[in-house]
């Protein structure tokens, strides 16, 4: 699929968008809870990986799955670990929570990179670091007392595999090991969907709610995640986290419109930090390498 410049960045938008639906369709299950919501809806990206993979990479894709490196199955366990962690928290924080929470990526990303690969960091990233954790810390000084604060550092783990799969793909790129991160996609759904069904027995989810995590599964993770690997080519990595930032506008829109979620203005307040610090980073490290 060969792209321009703008489609690209429309066609980013449009992930952005199918990746923030989680949150308002969650919120309209019946019966399913934590661990099985979690099951299901990786279920369900296993079964749309197995057949879109084949359709952008051929069959092929399957072989370099099975010979793959150490890389690509650390990559694949730390898809598992966002997979996961994402979806229990959502059953257990206000969707704002979460994606705030999960707006932390880019900077844990910087910090494990200059731990693990020495990569330095500039001093405004710095700076965007600083500002970005007292917005966090904020938001958890208000949720101590509130009955949130679990699924909020549940979230956190969010943030934490992305840094830490980040780190690694970056430090096999150096060592002549590219992963292929679509495939290493449907290895974290397949270990995410293993591990959390002993955890959601007994299944309670009812016809509905299957459809549902069936639609988050196709619509909101495997076909958005491929696209994204697709816009990558085309788009610089700025444009890129800035472009994802819809992410949580648009999740934090879909539940409040769709499930009557009305973020707090803590969260506002704490999200306001951590994004602006993003925006500020990502704009000034790019007028700078222009």
């Amino acid at each position: 699929m060969k792209l321009t410049h703008t489609k690209a960045v429309f066609l980013m938008v449009a992930v952005t968008l199918m990746w923030s639906i989680a949150g308002v369709i969650t919120r309209q299950l019946e019966h399913a809870r934590s661990f099985e919501v979690t099951f299901w809806r990786s279920f369900f990206t296993v079964l749309s990986l197995l057949v879109i993979l084949p359709f952008f990479q051929g069959r092929a894709v399957f072989a370099r799955i099975r010979h793959g490196r150490w890389p690509l199955w650390l990559s694949g366990l730390c898809w598992s670990v966002m997979f996961t962690a994402f979806m229990v928290a959502l059953t257990l924080t206000s969707v704002a929570n979460v994606l705030v929470t999960m707006a932390l990526g880019p900077f844990l990303t910087a910090l494990l990179a200059r731990i693990f690969i020495g990569h330095r960091i500039p001093l405004r990233t710095w700076g965007a670091i600083a500002l970005a954790g007292a917005g966090i810390a904020w938001m958890y000084g208000a949720q101590m007392n509130s009955g949130q604060l679990a699924g909020t550092l549940v979230a956190l783990c969010v943030p934490l595999a992305s840094g830490v799969n980040w780190t690694v793909t970056q430090r096999a790129h150096a060592q002549g090991q590219d992963i292929d991160l679509v495939p290493a996609v449907l290895v974290g759904a397949a270990i995410s969907s293993l591990v959390t069904l002993p955890l959601a027995m007994p299944l309670q989810a009812s016809a509905h709610d299957i459809g549902l995590l069936a639609l988050l599964g196709l619509v909101q993770l495997a076909i958005p995640c491929a696209l994204a690997v697709v816009c990558a080519r085309v788009l610089k990595a700025p444009e890129i986290a800035l472009l994802a930032l819809l992410e949580i506008i648009f999740g934090i829109v879909l539940a409040w419109v769709g499930a009557d979620e009305v973020p707090s203005q803590t969260v506002l307040a704490g999200g306001a930090l951590v994004l602006g610090a993003l925006v500020v980073n990502e704009l000034v490290g790019w007028k700078q390498r222009a």
